[in-house]
């Protein structure tokens, strides 16, 4: 089973047991029906910003710990010199 597919089958399931909670068809006889009312509309929003929070906390904490590479510039330099060489040799006009 890929991710996606392991994704969309979690979220469907989900999805469907919130709407059969919204609708009160599964009944929730430890919470009031006031509480339930209030609780249930806002589950999707609160979801939403909490994954809207988890994503830029993500992001960064990404670029907190992004590491520059000085070896990786250095020998990307001593690769397009041995290019440029190479198409000299070839007898191609390099800048």
């Amino acid at each position: 089973m890929t991710r996606a597919s392991h994704f969309v089958t979690i979220s469907a399931i989900c999805t469907l047991l919130y709407a059969l909670l919204y609708l009160r068809v599964i009944p929730l006889p430890f919470l009031s029906e006031q509480i339930v009312g209030e609780l249930l509309p806002v589950i999707p929003w609160w979801l939403l910003v909490s994954f809207g929070s988890y994503s830029l906390g993500n992001l960064g904490l990404g670029l907190l710990t992004f590491r520059d590479c000085p070896d990786a510039h250095q020998q990307l330099l001593m690769e397009i010199s041995e290019a440029k060489n190479d198409l000299r040799l070839k007898g191609v006009e390099v800048d």
